[in-house]
């Protein structure tokens, strides 16, 4: 069957200080070829016609590289495919009748702007407390231009495939930021062009990550499970390693 019916649930919340519920939705017609946007610019489609206020959800490349299609669907951010951003899921995972429940980012850092639309700026003052590296690293070099193993630069290519999404956030019983700052702190700390801040990095990052109210990593890998790029769980045992020397360097 091309076309289904599906029965949606989605949060519906007006903006940041009003309450919010979830709303059931039918909507026909729905094509097993649509990704999962498609099939909500659908929904809006349908709602505007009705005079119904449009589902307000965040979204740009579509083309799973910029993170910002940020939903929890059934339960599981990002939805059922493993290795997927919102954008790359397609319909065909569905059959007709199903129903879908589609909720917004959890977590305290992230609060709701206006239905399934959260404020993520704690991640970018993460990543501001980084700050940049001060040498002059140039256009980007020949690919062996530099003596780094090759085991260092391929873990540093797993820790900077990190889009920003947040999904180990919303994921994660904690709450906890512990992927997504990892990933940002490891990626430089793997290489010669992140050694000059290297203990200033990973205190700053770490230390902000804490102020914007984000929970501890308990070791659940809920983060790696959902990550869209698979990152591995294994950056936060490398960030909290650089952390310990930094604090520890930093009191000497």
């Amino acid at each position: 069957m091309d076309n289904m019916t599906l029965n949606l649930k989605v949060w519906r919340q007006k903006d940041a200080s009003s309450s919010g519920k979830m709303v059931d939705y039918k909507l026909d017609a729905v094509s097993q070829h649509m990704s999962f946007l498609e099939m909500l610019d659908v929904l809006n489609e349908k709602l505007i016609k009705d005079g119904e206020d449009p589902v307000e959800f965040d979204n740009d490349c579509r083309e799973g590289i910029c993170g910002t299609c940020s939903l929890v669907i059934n339960g599981v951010a990002h939805g059922p495919w493993n290795g997927t951003a919102t954008c790359q899921l397609h319909m065909r995972e569905y059959k007709h009748g199903d129903t879908i429940a589609i909720e917004p980012w959890r977590a305290a850092a992230f609060p709701i702007i206006k239905d399934l639309v959260v404020d993520r700026s704690a991640m970018d003052r993460i990543m501001q407390a980084g700050g940049y590296v001060s040498m002059n690293a140039g256009g980007a070099p020949d690919a062996n231009g530099l003596p780094i193993a090759k085991h260092f630069a391929e873990d540093a290519m797993d820790a900077a495939s990190c889009i920003g999404c947040g999904a180990c956030i919303a994921s994660c019983p904690n709450a906890s930021a512990s992927l997504f700052t990892a990933a940002k702190i490891s990626q430089l700390a793997l290489l010669p062009q992140g050694a000059p801040e290297r203990q200033r990095r990973a205190l700053a990052m770490v230390e902000q990550m804490d102020a914007e109210g984000f929970g501890d990593c308990s070791n659940h890998a809920e983060c790696e499970a959902t990550c869209p790029k698979e990152i591995s769980i294994s950056h936060i045992a490398r960030m909290k390693r650089e952390y310990f020397k930094a604090a520890l360097i930093s009191k000497v």
